[in-house]
């Protein structure tokens, strides 16, 4: 692998997509050349299997159908997107990855972070990002976030209680503790530019 692969996570309304795009626009800007993507999506496959995953009228969806959804455009994300563009020595930033499902199915859905792992050990063959930044936000503050943004994606999770969003926020604590050398811990709660600048300093301070 000739690019880096950087992930970024976070629940909802952590505002990780936000910082995202401005880290990648201060790498371009430092002539580095970026590709931006997301999870599940990022192909034209990968999209399709999102609009199921999170279409707000499937709340009938079983936990396990999910786990494996996301599994399945993961892989196909991988091998479409993710993989040739690190080959062609590109900094690949993605806004969530493995440990997604991990905290979402995993822990949260209560299918267990180990069982959940081991279907996207075979999705993605051991695959793994070089660096994750985990966007730390207390649940209830995520929350009110997108209930004030009128412009965010509304999707199925959006529909989830406040319960579940603070066991996905355990079950990220959980993963963090288990790859604290890949996963680092950003602080969320203050002014977007502020999350950036921190955001894009961890980055660059590792492709150096």
């Amino acid at each position: 692998m000739v690019g880096h692969f950087i992930t970024f996570e976070g629940g909802e309304g952590a505002g990780k997509t936000s910082a995202l795009k401005g880290v990648a626009d201060k790498l371009c800007k430092a002539g580095y050349q970026v590709l931006t993507t997301r999870e599940p999506g990022g192909s034209v496959i990968a999209e399709k299997i999102r609009e199921t995953i999170l279409n707000p009228e499937h709340t009938e969806m079983d936990a396990r159908t999910e786990a494996l959804l996301y599994a399945a455009a993961r892989r196909q994300h991988l091998v479409e997107i993710v993989q040739p563009a690190l080959e062609q020595g590109k900094i690949v930033l993605c806004d969530r990855f493995l440990d997604s499902s991990l905290a979402y199915q995993g822990f949260a859905r209560g299918l267990g972070i180990e069982e959940v792992y081991q279907v996207n050990h075979f999705a993605i063959n051991q695959f793994m990002p070089q660096l994750t930044l985990f966007f730390d936000i207390e649940p209830s503050k995520g929350l009110r976030r997108i209930q004030a943004n009128q412009e965010r994606e509304q999707n199925r999770l959006d529909l989830e209680n406040l319960s579940f969003h603070q066991s996905v926020y355990e079950g990220y604590q959980i993963i963090i503790k288990q790859a604290q050398q890949r996963i680092k811990v950003i602080n969320a709660d203050r002014p977007l530019a502020e999350v950036i600048e921190v955001a894009f300093q961890r980055v660059f301070n590792y492709i150096k």
